[in-house]
């Protein structure tokens, strides 16, 4: 008697958004590695006072490290449908988004700065949004139009 074969074909919102989670969950963790995070001695919990730098450019403290874990989880538990995947990029693109205005309106050197951003931060949170709504809705489409 076989055991019948079971094949799982994963849509393309489902590749993306795993990705996508991949990277965040990479991000986190780089984040807390010395050398590829200079500065690393002056890593805060949480604030504008963290200099703890991401590949030299991007302001990490522990809490921004943590988000980017958390993300990357709720990302790929996110992937295992394809509405979940879907909703993951476009929901998450929109908090990027949301991230990148207050990187425009939040004083860098105040203690509104919780997060913390830097300019690099509000470019990547831009293109972050932007790109992970417009593999959302093109992942979907492609789905429909199969």
């Amino acid at each position: 008697m076989s055991t019948p074969t079971r094949t799982t074909t994963r849509t393309p919102a489902q590749l993306a958004a795993t990705v996508v989670a991949a990277v965040f969950l990479l991000v986190g963790v780089l984040g807390f590695v010395p050398g590829i995070t200079t500065n690393y001695d002056q890593l805060s919990f949480a604030g504008h006072d963290s200099m703890a730098m991401l590949l030299g450019l991007f302001m990490v403290s522990v809490l921004h490290n943590i988000v980017h874990l958390l993300f990357g989880v709720a990302g790929l538990a996110a992937a295992r449908t394809p509405r979940g995947a879907f909703r993951f990029l476009v929901v998450g693109g929109v908090v990027y988004l949301v991230l990148w205005v207050y990187g425009l309106v939040v004083d860098h050197a105040s203690d509104a700065n919780f997060v913390p951003v830097n300019n690099a931060d509000n470019w990547l949170h831009l293109l972050l949004g932007v790109g992970m709504i417009g593999l959302g809705l093109l992942t979907a489409r492609a789905r429909a139009t199969r």
